[in-house]
């Protein structure tokens, strides 16, 4: 009986230890946890992998909308580079047509 009791006790602290890296991220509440969970449950077994899963546990939350701010900044550098290009274009062709209309001597 008392051997059964340690047996449990030693299985359920090797499976504490094994998913450290999840229960961190749970506890820090990590965005992406449900990912660092997986990624220690499947390749948590090696050493290097139980390793990164901790160190990506450890690592502070990213910014949430990373992607729309991406999305935003290139549109507004593609919008101010289209501004600038089209003014540009604008003020050759107002040039070109003041020449045309000076007359010749």
């Amino acid at each position: 009986m008392i051997n059964l009791v340690v047996q449990v006790a030693a299985a359920v602290i090797a499976l504490a230890i094994y998913f450290l890296p999840s229960i961190i991220a749970d506890r820090r509440k990590r965005y992406d946890l449900l990912t660092i969970a997986l990624f220690n449950a499947v390749v948590g077994w090696t050493v290097f992998g139980w390793l990164l899963a901790l160190y990506w546990a450890l690592q502070p939350n990213p910014p949430k909308n990373v992607a729309s701010e991406i999305a935003r900044s290139r549109k507004r550098v593609s919008m101010s580079t289209f501004s600038a290009k089209l003014a540009e274009r604008v003020r050759l062709r107002t040039s070109r047509n003041s020449a045309r209309e000076r007359p010749s001597k």
